[in-house]
């Protein structure tokens, strides 16, 4: 039996969904669920999944019967729910954070809709915490045009939701990615969290490819630390992580291991986004059992505990890629000696 037993190991249940564009068919959240059981290492498994708030997985108006059947469905497998995405996106329902009018009502609705089906799921036994993931649901180009009231604008939408989840007894994360404006820098994802100014309520989801891109400067070429040339460098990487670890590791509370190969990729509203790569991928540019010790780990090396659960997040792959059994082997191996590495036990 392994050492270590936290953090607990979730699969993310989006990949199903996200970027399939028109040439292939989403993956139901049966299918996903049914390749998160089957996983296995050396008879070691997934401890849950992190689910994603909206059609054709789970519906964010799905009812409280609906709600108990999802329940039932996760907790027979052995898996327990942890964090989710709210669909805050205008294309699912959501509105800018910007938009101090209908769009910031209906980003302020999303939330709200998924920390009730949040927190039933808790008061019905198959969650135990985890977070509600939100962006800023706004491109960069936009945020450009004033960047100073565009943020303050971002802050008190964020201070509203921030109200919205502590009714609910549930925290938020805005995950860092360079597509979204005012998020789309390390030092910009500073700036917004320092204007919000609800730590209590509002931390950071880190993903290690989407983080990367912080590096390269990819959308704020001011705040880069290193080119994309200069990747196969391990030690300007890590001196360039480093940075930006140290920067948001205090805000991190939700924590996604990935592999990124350099490059970016975006499909819809999600332009420039981190390309992810599968976990065996030789391509990929990040060590990423070391480096995931970045974001779990304090300057001295020592396991912060901030996050009780850690996740997978891989997407963008062709559905064939998704349907093999042996690409979630494989990344559940790569989570294991993750936790292995830099986890703990209670």
């Amino acid at each position: 039996m392994p050492d270590n037993t936290f953090p607990k190991l979730h699969n993310a249940m989006w990949p199903g969904l996200v970027g399939k564009g028109e040439e292939e068919s989403p993956i139901s959240l049966e299918r996903m669920l049914d390749l998160t059981e089957a996983a296995d290492v050396d008879g070691q498994k997934f401890d849950g999944v992190d689910l994603f708030l909206a059609e054709p997985h789970t519906s964010i108006d799905i009812d409280d019967d609906g709600i108990k059947s999802l329940a039932d469905n996760i907790g027979i497998r052995g898996l327990s729910v942890g964090s989710a995405v709210a669909p805050v996106w205008p294309p699912v329902g959501g509105g800018s954070a910007i938009d101090p009018g209908e769009g910031r009502q209906a980003f302020l609705t999303a939330v709200e809709k998924s920390c009730r089906i949040m927190r039933r799921l808790k008061d019905l036994g198959v969650r135990e915490g985890g977070v509600v993931r939100i962006d800023t649901a706004t491109d960069v180009a936009t945020w450009a045009q004033d960047p100073a009231r565009n943020t303050a604008a971002i802050a008190e939408t964020f201070r509203q939701a921030c109200d919205i989840a502590v009714d609910h007894g549930e925290r938020l994360a805005a995950e860092g990615e360079v597509c979204w404006g005012g998020m789309h820098s390390w030092k910009h994802m500073v700036d917004l969290f320092e204007a919000t100014d609800r730590p209590e309520a509002l931390g950071f989801q880190a993903d290690l490819a989407h983080t990367m891109l912080y590096a390269l400067g990819v959308n704020a070429p001011e705040y880069a630390l290193m080119t994309s040339q200069q990747l196969d460098d391990q030690d300007l990487l890590d001196d360039a992580l480093r940075t930006i670890t140290d920067a948001l590791r205090g805000y991190t509370i939700d924590f996604h291991v990935a592999q990124n190969d350099g490059t970016v990729h975006g499909t819809g509203t999600h332009d420039k986004t981190g390309r992810h790569c599968l976990a065996t991928d030789p391509k990929g540019k990040l060590d990423v059992i070391r480096h995931s010790g970045f974001w779990m780990n304090d300057s001295e090396g020592t396991a912060t505990r901030a996050m009780r659960h850690i996740c997978w997040d891989g997407c963008m792959f062709p559905n064939a890629v998704l349907e093999s059994q042996q690409t979630w082997n494989d990344i559940l191996a790569i989570m294991l000696r993750v936790r292995e590495t830099h986890g703990w036990s209670e």
